[in-house]
C-alpha cells in the first residue's frame, strides 16, 4: 500500500553548505560587458542628439546625458552586490548555486538528472580565463543551471567530476 508520511523536523539544512565564490575577475567581465552596452546606448543619443534633438529640445538635452549616467551607475551597483551574492557548492550528489539581489534564488540539480554539460567561453571571460559550466537536465526546455564566472581549470573540473558520478 502507498504510504507517504510526513517529514517533520528532519529536513537538511541547506544553509550550512559551504558554497564557494565565483572568480573575482568575473566582475571584470561584468564591468566590460555593461561598458560595452552604455557605449551603445551613449552613442546612440549623441547620434540621435546630434541630427534632431538639439533642435526639438535644445535647453534639456543635458538631462538625457544626466539620466543615462546616473541609470548607468545604477545598474553598476546592482550588478556588484549580485555579483558578490553568486556562489556555487559541489556536493557528493547534486550541485547548487545561489544568487540573486531583489529575488534571491537557489537551485539544486541532483546528479541523476543531468543529461549532458557545456563549458562555454565568453568573448571577454576567455581574456581572463573564465568559463561558465551549463548543466541541462531531461524535459528541460534550456539550461537549468548555468554557473557563470569560474575559471576554465575548475570548469573542466567541475565537468569531470559530474559526467564521472553520472557514469557511476
Amino acid at each position: 500500500m502507498f504510504e507517504n508520511n510526513v517529514i517533520g523536523d528532519n529536513l537538511p539544512n541547506i544553509s550550512k553548505i559551504p558554497f564557494k565564490k565565483i572568480h573575482k575577475n568575473y566582475f571584470k567581465v561584468i564591468l566590460l560587458n555593461l561598458t560595452l552596452v552604455f557605449s551603445i546606448f551613449l552613442g546612440a543619443v549623441i547620434f540621435i542628439n546630434y541630427k534632431k534633438l538639439n533642435k526639438v529640445i535644445p535647453n534639456y538635452t543635458y538631462l538625457l546625458y544626466l539620466g543615462l549616467g546616473v541609470f548607468f551607475l545604477l545598474l553598476l551597483g546592482y550588478f556588484y552586490i549580485g555579483f558578490s551574492r553568486r556562489k556555487y557548492a559541489l556536493r557528493e550528489k547534486d550541485v547548487s548555486y545561489k544568487s540573486g539581489v531583489l529575488i534571491k534564488s537557489l537551485t539544486t540539480v541532483p546528479f541523476n538528472r543531468i543529461q549532458h554539460i557545456e563549458i562555454d567561453e565568453g568573448f571577454f571571460s576567455r581574456a581572463f580565463k573564465l568559463a561558465a559550466v551549463n548543466i541541462f537536465t531531461a524535459g528541460a526546455a534550456g539550461k537549468d543551471l548555468s554557473i557563470k564566472g569560474i575559471s576554465r581549470t575548475e570548469a573542466l573540473k567541475i565537468k569531470a567530476f559530474i559526467t564521472d558520478k553520472i557514469n557511476e
